[in-house]
This record gives C-alpha cells, structure tokens and sequence, in this order.
C-alpha cells in the first residue's frame, strides 16, 4: 500500500533517540520521551495561495526535520508507525552534510 499526502501534509518516520547518554548511562524505556526528530517519507504537492497559485513545500522527501513534541497525528501505515503533520509544524530541517561549527 502507498500513502500521498494531500496539500501541504507531510508523512514522517520518527527517528528513535539513542538508549545511552553520552557518560554511558542507560535510559529506561519510562523514561524516554517521544523523539522530536523524523526523516521524511512523503510530501503532498503544497499548499494554495489567496489566488489560487499552487505554493511547493520547502523540505522534501529524505530530509531530516525537527518537531515540536505535540505535533501531528500518529498513524500505522503497513505495520509501522508514522506521523502525518502540516509543514507549518516543522520547526527546521537538519542538514547532515554539513560541517559542525567549533564554539568559539
């Protein structure tokens, strides 16, 4: 089965945080919280402007973005399960290939 989004509906994997602190401290699984960070699986084509004119999303398919920790709407989708949010939700995108920055 394949899933389209509609407007500007976007269909996320949930990327799961990492079970061990940096000092090597095993978090429990009651203790975790929902990830805040997904990859991309489907984008609708965008949404209208006030004339009509069709506006494309700005993130695409495989782009790793951030959300807040309330949004969208979680769904099961050939046993998995995804989240289908509003591109107004997504409160950036990271880019993986680029270089991280030294503190000053």
């Amino acid at each position: 089965m394949t899933f389209r989004p509609l407007h500007d509906r976007i269909l996320v994997r949930r990327i799961e945080a990492e079970e061990k602190t940096a000092g090597g401290i095993i978090i429990p699984d009651t203790a975790k919280e929902k990830p805040q960070e997904g990859e991309v699986i489907a984008v609708g084509p965008g949404a209208r402007d006030e004339s009509g004119k069709l506006v494309p999303l700005d993130v695409k398919v495989d782009d790793r973005i951030l959300f807040g920790k309330w949004s969208g709407t979680d769904i099961k989708l050939n046993g998995e399960d995804l989240l289908i949010m509003k591109e107004s939700d997504i409160l950036g995108v990271i880019d993986v290939s680029a270089p991280a920055r030294q503190a000053a």
